[in-house]
């Protein structure tokens, strides 16, 4: 299969790659930018695992080719905190609130949580969790999960 030329902006740094067309962005962020913070969970859009922010909006990275995110903005987990490392406010509250075990779908959760707040989506820890629903935690976090939203929100300005 023939190779493709993209340049992909990712959490805010160029990157460029030559990928077969078939190739996913969650693929891309793994083997080209080695950003691995990104999980892979089903590989079928069932789990959240893979939540990432194109253009602001939240998308599954393992349902996403590498070359329809060309000429967009890309973020991932790694580019949530502060450029002085310090922590994004979510990120913040998942840790105050205790809304992770084992921590293997941490980042999709923080991607969709961020993007709830920014739609306006937590007015009730109904609609958190009815937003939250695409991100699945096998452990059974998401009491504090929903707890650790709904601080975000309060403290967010």
């Amino acid at each position: 299969m023939p190779l493709h030329s993209i340049r992909l902006q990712i959490n805010k740094q160029s990157h460029e790659m030559r990928v077969e067309p078939r190739l996913t962005l969650l693929e891309a962020l793994h083997e080209h930018a080695e950003l691995t913070g990104t999980k892979k969970g089903c590989d079928h859009g069932q789990c959240g695992a893979c939540t990432v922010h194109i253009d602001g909006k939240r998308v599954l990275s393992c349902l996403t080719l590498a070359v329809q995110a060309e000429g967009r903005q890309v973020r991932t987990i790694e580019g949530v905190s502060g450029d002085d490392g310090k922590l994004h406010p979510v990120q913040a509250a998942f840790v105050a609130c205790d809304a992770l075990q084992c921590g293997y779908c941490t980042p999709g959760q923080i991607m969709s949580a961020i993007a709830c707040i920014a739609e306006g989506h937590t007015g009730s820890d109904d609609e958190v969790r009815d937003y939250m629903s695409g991100n699945l935690c096998r452990c059974g976090a998401y009491p504090n999960i929903v707890k650790a939203v709904r601080q975000a929100a309060k403290d967010a300005p």
